[in-house]
């Protein structure tokens, strides 16, 4: 039984090589939260976007543009538990967002990923002071830059970062919401 599985798996992976085809299936959904509407989209491996705007098709679209080579299939069934644990810690950062994630990008964008994940609910930090924690050869720039490709709002918390002067940066989602994030993460 397992030499069928192998064989029948290699034969796949073969004709994908060969095709130079990657399949990348990925499943989402949108919901309704405080902050508007929320697109949640997962891969076999974890979820590697959440998106936050105010319209169904303008999220969509986003996702389509930041993962283009993807097949895109709208299954509320797949992300439901995903969508639920998100717009739950919208309600109530206190609770925690725990996903697994996939998290596509560069191996810097990652390693900035990471640390982002690691700064506690409630808490903020400086551009710079992230670089610094990922090297002191990282700019404030590089660390921006990170949190600009972060397709995982949330889950990969750029939220969190402000400016050295305390005043906050821009956010793909927008400074309000990022306003409120910080607010409603303050009292968790």
């Amino acid at each position: 039984m397992n030499l069928m599985i192998s064989e029948t798996l290699m034969q796949h992976t073969t004709a994908a090589t060969h095709a130079d085809v990657a399949v990348d299936i990925l499943f989402h959904a949108t919901g309704e939260c405080a902050l508007g509407r929320v697109l949640v989209a997962r891969s076999v491996d974890g979820v590697c976007a959440i998106l936050i705007g105010a319209d169904h098709d303008e999220l969509e679209a986003d996702l389509a543009g930041r993962f283009p080579r993807a097949t895109l299939v709208a299954n509320e069934a797949v992300v439901h538990d995903d969508l639920a644990k998100v717009i739950r810690f919208v309600d109530n950062p206190a609770v925690g967002l725990h996903l697994t994630l996939d998290m596509r990008g560069t191996p810097l964008h990652r390693r900035v990923w990471e640390k982002l994940r690691a700064i506690p609910v409630g808490r903020t930090v400086t551009y710079t002071e992230l670089a610094r924690w990922i090297s002191p050869l990282t700019s404030a720039r590089v660390v921006a830059g990170a949190c600009a490709a972060n397709p995982i709002a949330l889950a990969i918390p750029c939220h969190r970062v402000v400016r050295s002067d305390g005043d906050l940066a821009g956010y793909r989602w927008g400074i309000e919401r990022k306003r409120e994030l910080i607010r409603k993460e303050a009292m968790a």
